[in-house]
């Protein structure tokens, strides 16, 4: 921790601003051990407590502001994006969509203590329609909640934290491993899942030039639009004859789906 807490000394404001900005941005840097090393430095009178709060946030506003503009000017296709990078790219969208849906305010408030969240939630704020001041409202809330959640305990603990960082580097050796070792069994693990699920799922997948195709000879295809909610109020066009439902909807609509004919299922 040493060669952190000299980095700011020497740059002090600079690094914090840029650090907690980068990350914000999607780059994938920790940011919680520069809010605590600054925290402890404030405790010690080497950097201003207030002034580096309002250092992060300003830095959390300018990425949260930058992926909400683009949510608002590209839509799906920069969530999309976001959640390729994700383990289970499938279900990313979804899911992020559906616990904005059901809270927007709170979603945004909280988005910086959910890993994943912190970076997908100001574009589907912006693709939700939600108002500039609405965002950078609670945006600004939960990203200084965030701040203080990490600057504050360095602060605390200026007096220590150097001391406890030495014992949990000596002491602390073998659960990091053990740690290392449960993460990476759980990244092994959800690759597999997704490979066996994507293999199955080219079994039964149709392009879009053969369901043309089949439509066009008149098949008895019964067609399923199973696209979010958000999607289907930004363009509500359905191919002809399509039902339109949410995925979740499916146990509601067992008894439309017909058993002696191909089902389709198409979404974003």
């Amino acid at each position: 921790m040493q060669p952190l807490i000299d980095t700011l000394i020497a740059n002090g404001y600079l690094v914090v601003f840029l650090w907690v900005l980068a990350a914000q941005a999607g780059i994938p840097l920790p940011a919680v051990p520069i809010l605590l090393a600054a925290g402890a430095l404030a405790g010690t009178e080497h950097m201003h407590l207030g002034l580096t709060a309002m250092l992060s946030l300003l830095a959390c506003l300018l990425g949260d502001a930058l992926w909400f503009q683009l949510g608002r000017s590209r839509g799906q296709r920069v969530l999309g994006l976001l959640c390729r990078m994700s383990l289970e790219p499938e279900a990313c969208v979804r899911n992020t969509q559906s616990m904005f849906a059901r809270n927007q305010a709170l979603t945004l408030v909280l988005a910086k203590f959910v890993p994943g969240l912190s970076t997908m939630a100001p574009p589907l704020a912006g693709m939700s329609g939600l108002s500039w001041p609405r965002f950078l409202w609670f945006d600004g809330l939960g990203s200084l909640l965030w701040t203080l959640t990490f600057l504050l305990p360095g602060y605390a603990l200026s007096d220590r934290l150097e001391q406890l960082a030495e014992n949990a580097a000596v002491t602390g050796g073998w659960l990091l491993g053990v740690l290392a070792t449960a993460v990476l069994a759980f990244v092994l693990w959800k690759l597999v899942r997704r490979w066996l699920f994507l293999r199955g799922l080219r079994i039964a997948r149709i392009d879009p030039v053969e369901l043309q195709q089949r439509l066009a000879a008149a098949e008895p295809l019964f067609l399923v639009d199973l696209r979010h909610a958000h999607d289907f109020a930004s363009d509500p066009r359905v191919i002809p004859g399509a039902l339109h439902f949410a995925t979740e909807d499916v146990d509601q609509h067992h008894g439309t789906i017909p058993r002696d004919r191909d089902v389709v299922l198409y979404c974003t």
